[in-house]
């Protein structure tokens, strides 16, 4: 007998806002190094949640869940709070690396956002599996099109990409205990492979 997946209760007229809102912030957006539309990254970690038993609030943050981080920093933030609650901006706070420009050095600010994966709520854990497992599914489909070109797209080269996946699987937990961490690390070892990293 297989397995029931443990679903959130159903989605209302919040989550159609924060879609809006979340167009409005990110409408002109395209994801890095491509011409598609940043939205359909988010809509995917929307999806994810969803799918992986996350209720409207944990949905609506990870529609908005790079907003505060890359749309206006904390006042972005506040205007999350007054329009969609407590708890949506608070799963926001927890998946943002950084406010504001200058961001810290990349591997400064990675290690501090994976020090407080440890102890993070289990909304913001589920947003971030569902984050992180968009990005490193994209990035497993772009290396098969465009090759070791991909890495030009990021800050940082592939050693470092990788091990910073690597290091969101330990964080995040045992990949057996979350289908979504299961699946990040199913994703990562596909990558490393493709790369001989």
């Amino acid at each position: 007998m297989k397995e029931k997946r443990a679903l959130g209760p159903p989605i209302g007229k919040r989550f159609e806002e924060a879609l809006v809102f979340a167009h409005r912030l990110h409408g002109r957006q395209l994801r890095k190094g491509t011409r598609i539309p940043y939205m359909t990254h988010l809509m995917s970690v929307a999806s994810l949640v969803l799918e992986n038993g996350g209720d409207e609030d944990a949905a609506i943050a990870g529609l908005l869940h790079d907003a505060a981080e890359d749309q206006g920093g904390r006042p972005t933030l506040e205007r999350i709070r007054r329009k969609f609650g407590r708890r949506v901006a608070a799963i926001v706070d927890g998946c943002t690396d950084a406010y504001g420009q200058p961001k810290p050095p990349w591997r400064q600010r990675k290690e501090a956002y994976l020090a407080h994966l440890a102890t993070a709520s289990k909304a913001v854990r589920l947003v971030s599996a569902a984050d992180k497992l968009h990005n490193a599914r994209a990035i497993l489909f772009d290396y098969r099109v465009v090759g070791e070109r991909l890495w030009s797209r990021f800050n940082v080269g592939k050693e470092d990409q990788l091990w910073y996946y690597r290091s969101l699987i330990r964080a995040l937990g045992k990949p057996k205990a979350s289908p979504l961490v299961g699946e990040l690390a199913r994703t990562v070892r596909e990558l490393k492979r493709l790369t001989r990293a």
